[in-house]
């Protein structure tokens, strides 16, 4: 899918129908938000960071995440819908810039920038990142994970429908022209196993990926189908029954504001 092709409203509305499942379904996003959680832990010179902005905080994995390992002043959190409020308990440290990341002012004065399984829906990525760069402070923290090429390539093949990813390398350049220097950048490649193709697409749906099939309206016709071609992605698991395979592709990255 051409980014220019994402229409917004229509991702805020997929997510929020798939609020309450999405903690409960969204099993790798809650992996990769402990492995970032990690990576700044391990980069961050100090736990106190005073003023911590996250986009795309959706269900707040990773911002629980946050408030349990940072000692923050402020803690400001985007999303695209006003229905992710009830995530969270009424907290004094949590401030809200609801909207499209894209069009939003930025905070300013932000020790670290954050984001988890988000930016990916962006239409200019590099936009993005110097909007980022600007509103840190001098060596400022920019820490976020992203889908890379390699994200839900079943769904892809089957039925063309998709997001345009991102390699490391263009990250990492799009990431130096905004003027960080990338401390951090590693990929993962994770697989969940389903045993019907019907349970792949239950769970696209209850993660509120589908925000992507702009064009895609199943009819008994085509899901059969699906269910038939998906069967290349199909393997033996130990006790002889078929699984079904469905690739998820998070690139992370730590990189610190240098200009």
């Amino acid at each position: 899918m051409n980014p220019s092709q994402i229409d917004k409203s229509r991702v805020a509305q997929r997510f929020a129908q798939a609020g309450q499942s999405y903690t409960e379904h969204a099993i790798v996003q809650k992996q990769i938000c402990q492995h970032l959680m990690q990576l700044m832990l391990d980069h961050l010179p100090t736990r106190h960071q005073a003023r911590v902005f996250e986009i795309g905080c959706g269900s707040g994995n990773l911002s629980h995440l946050l408030l349990q390992n940072l000692q923050m002043d402020h803690l400001i959190l985007n999303d695209l819908y006003t229905e992710v409020a009830r995530h969270f308990p009424q907290q004094q440290q949590i401030e809200w810039r609801i909207g499209d990341i894209e069009q939003l002012e930025f905070p300013t004065q932000l020790n670290v920038v954050t984001s988890s399984s988000a930016l990916q829906w962006m239409i200019d990525l590099q936009a993005v990142f110097t909007k980022v760069a600007h509103a840190l402070v001098q060596e400022g923290f920019f820490c976020f994970s992203i889908f890379g090429q390699q994200n839900l390539k079943e769904i892809k093949t089957l039925t063309g429908q998709g997001l345009e990813y991102h390699s490391m390398p263009e990250l990492e350049r799009a990431l130096i022209q905004s003027g960080f220097e990338v401390l951090h950048l590693s990929e993962q490649l994770t697989t969940l196993y389903f045993t019907h193709p019907k349970q792949v697409l239950q769970h696209l749906k209850a993660t509120g990926v589908t925000a992507t099939n702009i064009s895609h309206r199943w009819t008994k016709k085509t899901l059969q189908q699906f269910y038939q071609d998906y069967q290349q992605f199909s393997e033996m698991d130990q006790q002889g029954q078929a699984q079904y395979a469905l690739s998820y592709h998070p690139i992370y990255c730590i990189a610190r504001r240098t200009t």
